[in-house]
């Protein structure tokens, strides 16, 4: 479970094990970590908030090899992050009564019996604790070359957020914060659609935006390195990832080309795209222009509502009632993650092309 070339991510552990965590490769050694700001991208991500599973988890990562005194010492860093909160019995139905919409069958089958099902494994989004761990070494790297990396729920269910021209230095309100929501209006309403799909026992989709500003032009590499290709292939690796959008994005459908094309300005010397809103990757390489992205999260497939599925022992449909701690919702949990998988690419594909 690997990811990057010149910065390598590979993933380890499981949702129910002793702990998750990541070896991490590619960062010079001497490059000084602000250990402090690594936390605090974690208590992002983490479980536990208001529109989230209940899921009790410090997610304090504990540095095995390659950091000390906030100093990189190695070429390869290892991290592993305690599972103190998982409940086991909450999974006693499987794998007999595998879940709709997860991935408990077909894992179940692919491992010819031998996979852990508990709170999702290997698929789990625990998987992501150490994603975010490993972006927050090296984003401090790219903003110091001025490249800025954010994401934000930008719509739950039906209830969009007005697009912020300027995102504000802070949130603008404790829900904002807490649905990582940048829309004032928008962020009271999808807090009481939450509530009231929680009440229901059911679960709602939702979308999160992000945006990578500050990118020199010609970062990417030819065909299926390209910037959006490798970025998209992040994406997708999120658990409960439907779509993936770049710039208008379906949009683009309904638009001429003399509508769509973002025209060049500037000076031969420091050319720049005109336009509302220029497209940030051209034929795989960044033009310089903000790289705009959207990604569509299904609804969590566990739910207490009851739903009619197949028992593999009775060998009929019956109804499963899924018990425990889940997300009724995903994008503010997500957003950091879309924020750290952008990191993750955007900094390989720096060191690739020769950018640090």
């Amino acid at each position: 479970m690997t990811i990057g070339e010149a910065f390598r991510v590979t993933l380890f552990g499981s949702s129910h094990g002793p702990h998750v965590g990541a070896t991490i490769e590619g960062i010079p050694v001497g490059t000084k970590i602000d250990l402090k700001k690594v936390q605090t991208a974690m208590n992002e991500r983490k479980p536990g908030g208001k529109f989230a599973s209940k899921r009790r988890e410090t997610d304090e990562v504990i540095w095995e090899k390659g950091i000390e005194n906030e100093t990189v010492v190695g070429n390869e860093i290892r991290c592993l992050i305690p599972n103190n909160d998982a409940k086991s019995s909450d999974y006693s139905f499987l794998p007999h009564h595998p879940r709709p919409g997860h991935q408990d069958l077909v894992m179940q089958i692919k491992s010819n019996g031998e996979a852990d099902l508990r709170g999702g494994g290997t698929s789990s989004a625990r998987m992501t604790a150490p994603l975010v761990a490993a972006a927050a070494l090296v984003s401090p790297i790219l903003e110091q070359r001025g490249i800025h990396i954010e994401a934000h729920v930008s719509q739950i269910g039906d209830v969009k957020a007005e697009e912020m021209k300027r995102c504000p230095p802070r949130w603008a309100s404790e829900e904002c914060e807490l649905l990582r929501c940048r829309d004032p209006n928008a962020a009271d309403k999808m807090a009481r659609l939450i509530e009231d799909t929680r009440a229901n026992r059911d679960s709602i989709g939702s979308c999160v935006s992000a945006s990578i500003q500050g990118l020199p032009i010609g970062v990417g590499e030819p065909w299926f390195d390209g910037i959006e290709p490798s970025l998209s292939r992040a994406l997708f690796a999120i658990p409960a990832a439907r779509g993936v959008e770049f710039g208008y994005g379906f949009g683009v459908v309904q638009m001429n080309g003399s509508t769509h094309n973002s025209p060049w300005g500037g000076t031969r010397e420091h050319p720049i795209q005109l336009g509302e809103q220029p497209d940030g990757g051209l034929a795989g390489l960044s033009t310089g222009s903000e790289v705009r992205i959207s990604v569509a999260f299904k609804p969590p497939s566990s739910i207490a509502k009851p739903q009619p599925t197949l028992n593999m022992e009775s060998n009929q449909i019956e109804d499963l009632v899924v018990k425990g701690r889940h997300d009724p919702v995903l994008a503010p949990r997500a957003a950091p993650v879309v924020e750290a998988m952008c990191t993750i690419i955007i900094y390989d594909l720096c060191k690739r092309g020769g950018f640090l």
